[in-house]
């Protein structure tokens, strides 16, 4: 009863009714009540008349209460409402909420709303792209609440090439990504956590622990290397991603077309991303700590046979070859389960980060300092990645024309891995034991046809052993000087310094069934340095108001230089002495280095005339030393245009449309990457060769010069738009573009007539590519109050083609081929046509495999393969195109969910339009050899008509059944969850009361669920679409914490 009293009763008129129901008086109860006679007279009365009726006591309570809960409804005041924006329109769809309660509206069509609430209240009103006002009641009926555009909205900042600019201004394609987005899910690496969250932006995982992802722009620009340019802190850079600590990134912005690259010029080709890191903020010094813990399963595992299924089939292939079979399977029943080696070579494993900063600040200096360790063991037994980071950065106001400042990153990582091969272990013997009885790592013993040849993979993984320790540091000092508030000149020095070592081990043995009988180590010390040397100078004025106007000129000197120095030796008395000085037998020593320079002077361009007309112009001139002097200077230009549409008078803002821009770009860039340092010059290496019967040194040339190598220049159209829809609540952005690599690298024909390899090669400019495509990105905000609900969609669409090689002659190159007319390093086999039933379906089809052997020719069970050029023969030119491996789609949904103190984020991303080799099941469904299989062999062909896409199981594979084919070709398409974080920040005065500003619990899952039709072990394939060996990709459930201070 009393609860339902004080849920409809004022604390006042409670503690009124606490008083009533137990009959107490006092002086309390009259000093509560003196300022209210009426009051006083009723209490008076009512405890008279009570003392002796006990049930009309409780009965007249009750009908006080209610009286009282009246008279507390009754204060409540009818409110109504219109909100305008600063021009007078109606804002439609605002939140208006009383004070900080739950009891809302929002505006209709008009901009009017009408609520009840206290006269002493106030109104909270809220909309996306305004600030927030909160406006007093004071007991009015009638309120008109003019909103102001909120400026951090309309001033947000992208970091482009040498500079900033506000995110409406833009005229080429950038998306940008902040350390918000970043933050909601807890990836291994800043690049994992990149995918899906900008358009055009494809990156790949690698599930190895410190393995670097793969990522492209736009689709893939040349046959050569086409990645991105990575830029941190404005300093161009070859880190890898994961060496970055996600916590201290600010921002990330992933420049995309060649308006917008074009600043970098011979390194801006294929795209540019660019990191900016945190900096402190001079309001006040704020401590944050964040830890995580997270466990790691492999998704899938492929179901493979065991002992009693692999001698049936091992039986069974011998005899169809002709073969004696293994005595030891005489009864395969005997045999069990056998050996399950993926048990023993996939793990549950733990991640951990510990992460904290300290950032601060006055009006003149502000201060970031950031410490994070990071450590993550692999699904792979001894796979595992550890990373220590250090940040700071500072920034100095020295006086009122001079800021300076520095940012400084330290980082040591350690790599380490067993020597595993999935592969082999999927491939490894059921019926063999892991380990024998005295506890060795057991071989396969016996005839390799019986036995197989792959030695033991869980002992090799165990004992042989690679480590890689890294030391890195990148950092700049910069100075500002400003003797104007229109003119501002920046010069900046970068240093990038990266030490690293690789070591490795493996101890002598004698397993089956090839030992080792001397024990190895190896080492290899890596030293990479690169200098930067930045200066622009900055003219930015407004001219009657209407013309606005920033010209930036400047120059830009890089260098770097890289040596290594290696070694192994063999002969090693014990296994504890593994330094190089401890070997005895077979020394090696390697050493070599390269360094390269490049020296630019560039120039940018905007005018924006009345907000609606906007211009960007760029110029880079680069001079590379990789190319001969006739070669080494290159122009980089580009233009771009936007019209901000909605500015125009006859443009009319509405509900459904309040604002439009249409851009579009030209630019050229250029690539320098793939050609080499000295692909203009000799490059020379010691030779032996034989005169008169003595061996003698000499020096002689190794790849052929080619002084006329040239950039690799790329052309890039492009047209967008970006609109704002249903009065803002949706963002939306469109951008289509043609991409054309001229001038692109391929191989040069070397007879070998002319003394050098025809192997190794020089690179000529005689081939091109075209990517053209489109991006979409959505952005909506569905909700806003209590309970917030917002969307983003991002999709792209890439074709890619090969428009032009060295005389249009293919590249063959494992299961792939670049061909003119097809995407890169398309897939190229043979077309498969069912299985042959009979003998005499064989005799009448197109000759495989010819021969009197009724054990080695093509015989019923095998594989038939369209004769596509019917010349009646199977061969080599009956090979065709099978398939992209480049998805042509990528996309990605993530939605946002906050109420009170919880939020959820739940993140779909996918891609499709792609082929994948499955070339572990081309291993896996052989049954060729003596090696494992996967149960889908079961269903094999065993006689006419019981099977017409498994073939028979023969020893030696007479008739090539695994060749390249569409047979192991897959849809590589999938949709993935990959990402679900729920997490709850406690009540501020909560975490007040333990001297604490923000405390937020968390738990993500990652990789949770992917929808596909590969059967493979994981669709995320990079490269060149071959699932070999390829390290899967993991489930991941982590929980973790955060507090500031």
């Amino acid at each position: 009863m009393n609860h339902y009293i004080f849920a409809i009763c004022s604390k006042k008129q409670y503690e009124m009714w606490i008083l009533l129901f137990h009959g107490h008086s006092g002086n309390d109860a009259a000093n509560k009540n003196k300022s209210n006679p009426n009051i006083n007279f009723k209490l008076m009365y009512m405890k008279q008349s009570m003392k002796s009726k006990g049930f009309e006591r409780r009965l007249l309570l009750i009908m006080w209460g209610l009286f009282l809960s009246l008279g507390a409804f009754a204060q409540q005041i009818s409110i109504k409402g219109h909100v305008v924006d600063a021009t007078g329109e109606p804002v439609i769809g605002a939140s208006v909420v009383e004070g900080s309660t739950t009891n809302g509206t929002i505006t209709d069509m008009d901009g009017n709303f009408s609520l009840k609430v206290s006269p002493k209240s106030t109104l909270t009103v809220s909309f996306i792209g305004y600030a927030t006002q909160t406006v007093p009641v004071n007991g009015k009926t009638s309120l008109t609440i003019t909103l102001k555009e909120d400026t951090e909205v309309l001033d947000e900042v992208v970091v482009i090439g040498y500079g900033t600019m506000k995110k409406s201004d833009l005229t080429g394609a950038i998306s940008s990504v902040s350390s918000k987005d970043l933050m909601k899910q807890p990836s291994p690496s800043l690049g994992a956590a990149l995918q899906g969250r900008a358009t055009g932006l494809q990156v790949i995982s690698s599930g190895a622990p410190g393995d670097n992802v793969s990522m492209k722009i736009r689709g893939i620009g040349s046959i050569n290397n086409s990645d991105p340019l990575l830029v941190i802190d404005g300093v161009p850079t070859d880190v890898p991603l994961n060496m970055i600590n996600m916590d201290d990134v600010e921002t990330v912005d992933v420049l995309k077309d060649a308006s917008a690259t074009a600043i970098y010029g011979s390194r801006g080709a294929y795209g540019v991303i660019i990191i900016t890191t945190k900096k402190g903020k001079s309001d006040v010094a704020r401590f944050n700590f964040k830890a995580s813990y997270g466990i790691e399963k492999a998704i899938r595992t492929l179901d493979l046979l065991d002992a009693t299924q692999f001698a049936s089939l091992h039986n069974e292939m011998m005899t169809a070859n002709g073969q004696p079979q293994n005595p030891l399977f005489e009864d395969p029943t005997s045999l069990g389960r056998g050996t399950n080696w993926t048990d023993e070579l996939f793990q549950t494993a733990a991640t951990q980060n510990y992460s904290l900063n300290y950032s601060g600040g006055n009006d003149k200096t502000t201060y970031y300092v950031s410490a994070a360790y990071f450590n993550q063991e692999g699904i792979v037994r001894t796979t595992q990645y550890e990373r220590y980071t250090v940040q700071f950065n500072m920034d100095t106001q020295m006086n009122n024309w001079l800021k300076m400042g520095n940012k400084l990153s330290l980082n040591h990582d350690i790599k380490q891995k067993g020597e595993y091969s999935i592969k082999n272990t999927m491939l490894a013997l059921p019926t063999q034991a892991i380990k024998n009885d005295d506890g060795s790592w057991a071989g396969p013993v016996g005839l390799p046809m019986y036995v197989g040849d792959i030695a033991n993979p869980i002992g090799k993984m165990m004992t042989n052993s690679t480590a890689t320790k890294g030391f890195n540091v990148l950092g700049n000092i910069y100075a500002e000087v400003k003797p104007w508030e229109w003119l501002t000149f920046k010069t900046i020095v970068g240093v990038q310094a990266l030490f690293w070592d690789d070591k490795g081990w493996s101890p002598k043995y004698d397993w089956q069934p090839i030992s080792q009988p001397e024990s190895y180590a190896s080492r290899k010390y890596n030293k990479s340095l690169t200098l930067l040397w930045d200066n622009t100078l900055t003219f930015n004025k407004t001219f009657a108001e209407k013309h606005q106007l920033t010209v930036m000129v400047g120059s830009s000197a890089q260098t770097n230089t890289y040596e290594y120095m290696s070694g192994s030796i063999m002969g090693f008395i014990s296994p504890t002495a593994q330094q190089l000085d401890n070997g005895t037998l077979e020394p090696t020593v390697n050493g070599n280095g390269s360094d390269w320079a490049l020296l630019s002077y560039l120039g940018r361009v905007n005018y924006t005339y009345d907000n609606k007309y906007l211009l960007t112009a760029t110029i880079r001139r680069d001079g590379s030393s990789r190319f001969s002097k006739q070669n080494r200077w290159s122009n980089f230009p580009s233009v771009s245009l936007a019209w901000r549409l909605s500015e125009e008078p006859f443009f009319k803002k509405s509900f459904w449309l309040s604002d439009v821009k249409i851009r579009a770009g030209y630019g050229l860039t250029g690539n320098q990457a793939s050609v080499g340092n000295y692909a203009y010059a000799s490059t020379i290496q010691t030779i032996q060769y034989n005169f008169n019967g003595t061996q003698v040194n000499a020096i002689a040339p190794s790849v052929m010069p080619n002084p006329n190598v040239r950039w690799e220049e790329v052309e890039q159209y492009n047209i967008g738009a970006d609109l704002s829809l249903i009065d803002s609540r949706i963002n939306l952005s469109l951008d289509a573009y043609i991409k054309n690599t001229n001038d692109m690298l391929v191989n040069m024909v070397v007879p070998i007539s002319t003394g050098y390899s025809d192997i190794n090669v020089p690179k000529i400019n005689a081939g091109k590519m075209r990517n053209k495509g489109f991006e979409v990105s959505v952005s909506s905000r569905n909700l806003e109050g209590e309970f917030s609900w917002n969307t983003s969609l991002n999709a792209s669409y890439n074709k890619n083609e090969i428009i032009r090689l060295n005389g249009d002659v293919p590249m063959y190159f494992d299961n792939n081929i670049h061909a003119v007319g097809r995407p890169v390093s398309s897939f190229y086999g043979y077309v498969t046509n069912g299985i042959f039933q009979t003998q005499e379906e064989v005799d009448r089809y197109a000759i495989q495999t010819q021969g009197n052997d009724p054990y080695n020719r093509t015989s019923a069970g095998d594989i038939k393969f369209k004769d596509l050029n019917n010349d009646g023969v199977i061969n080599d030119k009956d090979r065709t195109y099978l398939g992209n491996p480049t998805p042509t789609w990528i996309f990605s949904m993530n939605n946002s969910f906050a109420w009170k103190g919880f939020d959820l984020e739940i993140f779909l991303q996918g891609a499709a339009g792609n082929k994948i080799y499955n070339a572990n099941r081309a291993s896996l469904e052989a049954m060729s050899v003596a090696q494992n299989q996967m149960t889908t062999v079961l269903d094999r062909w065993r006689g006419e008509g019981t099977s017409n896409s498994m073939p028979r199981a023969v020893f030696g594979d007479p008739n090539k059944n695994g060749r390249v084919s569409n047979r192991f070709i897959e849809d590589g398409k999938y949709l993935r969850l990959k990402n679900v974080t729920l997490g709850y920040t406690l009540p501020a005065a909560w975490s007040k009361k333990a001297a604490m500003s923000s405390v937020r619990f968390f738990v993500s899952g990652q990789n949770l669920l992917t929808l596909t039709r590969y059967t493979g072990l994981d669709p995320e394939i990079s490269g060149s679409g071959n699932d070999n060996n390829v390290y899967p990709i993991a489930r991941n459930i982590t929980f973790g914490a955060s507090v500031s201070f």
